[in-house]
């Protein structure tokens, strides 16, 4: 393996800007799956269509986040097997991850069909039913690119997830603007934008690996039950699963509030969402990396680096904690305006007076993230997940 990629060597500072910057751009044009369907929805469909991604949205993240988190949990392990060198038990875990993981999202799959219900007043409920039906379906694709993306960055290669991720977000604008402008599918044109793109994202993956380090692909030696490695996988993705979707559930909370509020007001938080998607990508990035980089150099026992790696990581997330909510502040009636399409309105005001808000917090969400990446990277994975249950029961 090429020695560029090893983070248990060299600069510490410019390995970790050399995550946090892909990773960054990657959980921007992530963000652009939802925003892109908002936005087209809100040009070319009805006002009850925008309504309702909003609404299905929220429910979705939830299952994202889930496979996210728990994908994160499982990069742990990959870094920490890849900075010890451990390329055997890689492969295993490798196998491991992907044979179980696969089946425990068809699981959640089928459980979202049967409990998928009304969720909001009768003239919303069709949209987010059709809507949430082919996410559903397409969770297993969502799966695969989220666990070969953490592998990637488990070893170095974000640039790779980068670029494949910027490919898939092309198609999903071409699709999304074809099947809801062109063909007028509404919101099931976006959703199935959505799946195609999540798909190709995955495929890219995996020949990406299969290509540039086939050494990390298992073989049918390695197809093998671990009971140690199986118990650690589901240890770490089950914890850090919870950790990531109970800021969803939180949001799921606040939205069964706003959906009493009227139309308005829930095309406001939808808009809102939108829009912290993106301030939050680089707090969410910056906790990725300092995990990534802290777990290469604990697997390889060198305990300096991993100190030295948090210590960078504090000083990279308060400088952008503090530049982050001053951008939002300024530029939020510009960016809500953007997301609704007018400047003026109940919908504008709401929306406009919640970024305002909300944005004086974000640098204490930041220097957060800086010690959940540390506490991931060393393993203590059940650290993060106290801290995020704390502050939705509060």
């Amino acid at each position: 393996m090429a020695r560029s990629y090893d983070l248990t060597s060299g600069s510490i500072p410019q390995h970790l800007l050399r995550l946090a910057a892909p990773l960054i751009m990657g959980n921007i044009l992530q963000q652009l799956y939802n925003t892109v369907d908002a936005f087209i929805l809100g040009r070319f469909a009805g006002d009850l269509e925008f309504a309702a991604v909003g609404v299905a949205g929220s429910v979705m993240n939830l299952f994202l986040f889930m496979i996210t988190g728990a994908c994160t949990g499982i990069s742990v392990i990959f870094a920490q097997l890849y900075g010890a060198g451990e390329r055997e038990r890689f492969r295993r875990e490798h196998w491991l991850s992907l044979s179980c993981g696969l089946a425990v999202t068809l699981v959640c799959s089928g459980l979202g069909f049967l409990l998928l219900s009304p969720l909001l007043r009768s003239e919303l409920k069709t949209f987010v039913s059709v809507y949430l039906t082919i996410i559903l379906a397409s969770l297993p694709a969502a799966f695969l690119y989220n666990l070969y993306g953490a592998l990637l960055r488990a070893i170095g290669r974000a640039n790779a997830a980068l670029m494949v991720l910027a490919a898939a977000v092309t198609v999903n604008v071409a699709l999304d603007y074809c099947f809801v402008a062109r063909f007028q599918l509404g919101i099931a044109g976006a959703a199935w934008a959505t799946a195609a793109s999540q798909a190709i994202s995955a495929v890219l993956c995996i020949l990406y690996l299969r290509r540039k380090a086939p050494e990390l692909i298992f073989a049918r030696a390695d197809c093998r039950m671990d009971g140690e490695l199986l118990k650690r996988t589901a240890h770490f993705s089950f914890v850090t699963a919870l950790h990531q979707s109970s800021l969803c559930i939180g949001k799921l909370l606040v939205q069964g509030a706003v959906n009493t509020g009227g139309t308005d007001m829930i095309s406001a938080y939808t808009a809102t969402t939108r829009i912290e998607g993106f301030a939050n990508s680089f707090g969410d990035s910056g906790s990725a990396a300092t995990s990534v980089l802290v777990a290469q150099n604990r697997g390889a026992g060198k305990e300096e680096r991993v100190k030295e790696s948090f210590r960078s990581s504090l000083f990279l997330m308060l400088a952008m904690g503090l530049a982050m909510p001053l951008i939002m502040y300024v530029s939020a009636s510009t960016s809500v305006g953007f997301m609704l399409g007018t400047r003026s309105g109940a919908a504008f005001e709401n929306a406009r007076d919640y970024l305002k808000l909300v944005a004086l917090f974000y640098t204490l969400c930041f220097t957060g993230n800086t010690f959940a990446g540390y506490f991931n990277g060393i393993g203590k994975v059940c650290v993060p997940f106290l801290g995020a249950t704390s502050h939705i029961a509060l």
